[in-house]
């Protein structure tokens, strides 16, 4: 029960990553929910930190996050 509460604070705090100013900001925001997936899905933390954070960055350019 409790990974289920962390997943969805990680998705939680991706999807917040929309409202936030710049790339720098939604980098470190999904650099944060990489950090909670990789804990909670038992992955590397430094790809998953890396791949959260580039779906941060990238997501207002796929139109994800407008």
């Amino acid at each position: 029960m409790q990974k289920k509460s962390i997943i969805i604070a990680a998705v939680a705090v991706f999807g917040l990553a929309g409202c936030l100013d710049n790339d720098v900001e939604r980098g470190v925001a999904g650099a944060g929910a990489g950090l909670v997936a990789s804990e909670v899905l038992g992955t590397d933390r430094t790809g998953t930190i890396l791949a959260g954070a580039a779906a941060g960055v990238l997501c207002d350019d796929a139109g994800i996050c407008r």
